[in-house]
């Protein structure tokens, strides 16, 4: 294959990680860690600062729970750096993959970007839970190399992969992505572009559920996290897993799917907007559903 893509036998060698923040750091780790070069790059140079910090203080804590060998850890470490600068992270790189917060526009820029100054062949990927690929991806250059890659949070403990095909990504695209999923000891699946793909769709139905339970007295947060724990074996209540997803991450693709789907299903509960106007964001903010202030 031409271009600038350095392959191994289990799929593209640099991946370029744009985005600090919570998906992104969490992606650069997982790629370091299964042998690829990652840059994670991001314009704020604190935010790429406490990012790789997090990469570093999660390696070591897989070391000391004997879930990652210290040479590997080590390996990982060599393999990763970090860049304020987009030209510097994306060249040379046989995939970039983009985590940015979920605004269309901050994405559509992005990319427009990132497209124009990366060989044709280099696969472009964005970690979106519920916009449009299709959509994002409108007007790229060599379209049929831009697709959707799910990833769920904590991005290194978390084993699903979305791979959402838009209607003009190719299959040999898909295909490399399938390796490149499989490669970092995830499990993939393959969803057509459509609002919520299929786990936003079907996890914010349910979590803004919840709400609508707790907002009527129906019974306390760990009371309605349990039942889908124990009844339904979920490994997480839906309030709990909305704290650590961010409500405001979650008040904004509901609003999304509410109008986009049309559906009553979406429309975001009073409870949830009030929460993120007073900043109980979840896990980030100290306060969600739950106290996270005594948290590490």
């Amino acid at each position: 294959m031409g271009g600038s893509l350095e392959m191994t036998d289990h799929g593209i060698r640099k991946v370029a990680v744009i985005g600090a923040g919570t998906m992104g750091h969490g992606i650069a780790q997982v790629a370091a860690l299964a042998g690829h070069d990652a840059v994670l790059c991001d314009v704020d140079a604190g935010q790429l600062e406490r990012g790789l910090a997090q990469i570093e203080a999660n390696l070591d804590k897989g070391v000391r729970l004997g879930k990652v060998d210290a040479g590997h850890r080590d390996q990982a470490a060599r393999r990763l750096r970090g860049s304020a600068r987009l030209d510097e992270a994306i060249a040379g790189a046989g995939m970039v993959i983009e985590a940015v917060p979920e605004v269309m526009a901050l994405k559509k820029r992005v990319f427009r970007e990132v497209a124009d100054a990366v060989p044709a062949d280099v696969v472009l990927a964005t970690n979106t839970s519920s916009l449009s690929v299709n959509e994002m991806g409108a007007g790229l250059r060599a379209p049929e190399r831009f697709i959707g890659l799910h990833f769920f949070n904590p991005v290194h403990i978390m084993a699903l992969v979305e791979v959402v095909k838009g209607a003009r990504t190719s299959p040999a695209v898909i295909d490399r992505c399938l390796a490149f999923v499989r490669g970092l000891g995830k499990d993939p699946i393959v969803v057509t572009d459509s609002p919520g793909f299929a786990s936003s769709r079907l996890g914010i139905v349910l979590g803004l559920e919840a709400m609508r339970m707790l907002e009527a007295g129906v019974a306390s947060p760990g009371d309605i996290d349990k039942a889908m724990v124990l009844g339904y074996r979920h490994p997480m209540g839906p309030l709990r897993l909305t704290d650590l997803v961010g409500l405001d991450v979650r008040l904004g693709i509901a609003r999304y799917l509410h109008e986009t789907l049309e559906s009553e299903a979406f429309r975001p509960p009073a409870i949830l907007e009030r929460m993120v106007a007073e900043g109980r964001l979840g896990r980030k903010s100290g306060r969600g559903f739950y106290d996270w202030s005594n948290e590490p």
